[in-house]
């Protein structure tokens, strides 16, 4: 017979009648007596819901009940009746109890009580059994399967574009080098530097930072594509936003203006949050309250005035604001918290980044909606940016959401191979280096754009965590590479 004939608990708690017979199995989350009955509350990933095993010590022996401790895998076999208890339509009795495997409750870290999520990132290889951590992840993905939904049902094409490359999409430097080279003794040239010509590519290489020149190439022959892949940044920052290892989604369009881009942006978020909200809602149910009891701890000027189904909603059902970089400059400048110099970062003069700071003021308290900033300051956006006419401007845009800022960045790409050379001139961007790139705008060029989306950025946003390394399972920070 085959070891398993389970029914899923999520499919249990949909479904079971009083009266069938039914073999469940999981993780024991929690376990009491009383003289006549145990209780174990029983959980196998599908849903956040527990269910309620009772068993009867004339029937499972003393032995196999003390061994189903919380951490503990069970196979339970029994019949299915209705409860007796509240929270729960239905319970199995067990007829047979098996021990999968034992979890000594000395050692097991994750017990029933609250922990820290700092305690829980130290164990990430069990926090996935908590209710928090099992939310997120099952949110993850449902959010990663609506993205190459939406995407295939618009008719683009996905592409696997290389991890690892030679090249550094956004000119920033901060990437992880690929070797395998003896790093004790490396071969060296004549100049005393290191000869990556003895390497394994016969150049240098690193991991990659964007899978965007690439799928520029993609779409330049099938139209609309889009990659969703890993990405990586040797970025030092220690921050509750920054990972090294994180999931980039980047559709590429050709055929595409600065408009279109954002009208795809805007369609595109609206979809996969109202994905979520349709197909998690008990992870998210649970995330709401979680969040609502983290904001009575905060001061009350940092509290955010929504809560976290209410945020979402909030996207899905406003237009978003379009604006330029100018206006919003001018919208921050003259802000009460500028004048009353409440911004770390003041906003001074044209030409300014703006900072999350000023993003979230701007969707949560003046336009009280999502945002859309475009034509920013060209001497502060990446070199394959459309320059606008005005010569200071370039078609990039990005999408502001409440409590997290930036979530979206993109743009219309240069299609002018003269503009486009020029501008890595005054980078100092290799234009050798970038030949195969350069050979799309000298054979058959077309106006062409795209954005990039931070998968965990989203996922942040969607589940209400405050840490990004709270929604990847196993974070890749400065000092970190555990698990």
């Amino acid at each position: 017979m085959a070891f398993n004939k389970r029914i899923k608990i999520k499919y249990l708690l949909e479904s079971a009648s009083a009266g069938e017979k039914s073999t469940i199995m999981g993780w024991v989350r929690s376990r009491r007596s009383n003289k006549h009955v145990t209780f174990i509350a029983l959980n196998d990933g599908s849903c956040i819901q527990n269910y309620q095993v009772v068993a009867d010590p004339e029937k499972i022996s003393e032995d196999i009940l003390k061994k189903a401790n919380t951490g503990a895998c069970i196979k339970v076999s029994g019949s299915i009746v209705s409860s007796q208890g509240s929270g729960q339509q239905t319970e199995i009795q067990a007829d047979q109890i098996e021990i999968l495997g034992e979890a000594d409750p000395e050692k097991f870290p994750i017990q029933p009580k609250k922990h820290s999520l700092e305690f829980l990132r130290e164990n990430a290889h069990l926090r996935v059994r908590t209710n928090t951590f099992g939310a997120i992840f099952r949110i993850r993905h449902h959010l990663a399967f609506a993205v190459h939904r939406y995407f295939h049902e618009k008719g683009f094409f996905y592409m696997h574009t290389p991890i690892i490359t030679a090249s550094d999409a956004e000119g920033a430097g901060e990437t992880f080098q690929v070797t395998t080279l003896d790093l004790k003794n490396p071969p060296r040239d004549e100049h005393n530097n290191i000869n990556f010509g003895e390497d394994f590519f016969e150049r240098a290489t690193n991991l990659t930072v964007s899978g965007q020149l690439e799928g520029e190439l993609a779409a330049l022959a099938l139209s609309e594509i889009y990659t969703f892949g890993p990405t990586f940044r040797a970025e030092n920052s220690n921050t509750t936003r920054h990972l090294a290892e994180f999931w980039m989604i980047e559709p590429e369009m050709a055929f595409y203006d600065a408009e279109d881009n954002q009208d795809l942006a805007e369609d595109f978020l609206q979809y996969i949050i109202q994905f979520a909200l349709e197909n998690c809602k008990d992870d998210l149910a649970f995330l709401d309250n979680r969040a609502a009891e983290e904001e009575k701890e905060k001061k009350a000027e940092l509290r955010s005035e929504m809560g976290l189904l209410q945020r979402l909603e909030f996207v899905t059902q406003n237009e978003f604001v379009r604006i330029s970089y100018t206006e919003a400059f001018e919208i921050l400048k003259n802000s009460k918290p500028n004048k009353k110099k409440k911004f770390s970062f003041p906003i001074v003069d044209w030409g300014t980044d703006l900072q999350s700071e000023h993003e979230r003021y701007l969707v949560e308290k003046h336009f009280k909606k999502p945002v859309i900033i475009s034509d920013y300051p060209k001497a502060i956006k990446s070199f394959y940016m459309k320059q606008n006419e005005d010569g200071k401007t370039v078609a990039a845009m990005d999408i502001l959401f409440p409590g997290i800022g930036e979530i979206v960045g993109g743009s219309q790409r240069e299609e002018r191979l003269d503009k486009l050379t020029e501008r890595m001139d005054e980078l100092g961007i290799s234009q050798e280096e970038l030949w195969w790139y350069l050979d799309t705008r000298r054979f058959g060029t077309t106006p062409h754009a795209g954005f990039g989306l931070g998968f965990e950025r989203l996922v942040q946003f969607v589940t209400g965590m405050g840490n990004i390394r709270d929604v990847i399972p196993f974070p890749r920070t400065p000092g970190n590479a555990e698990f």
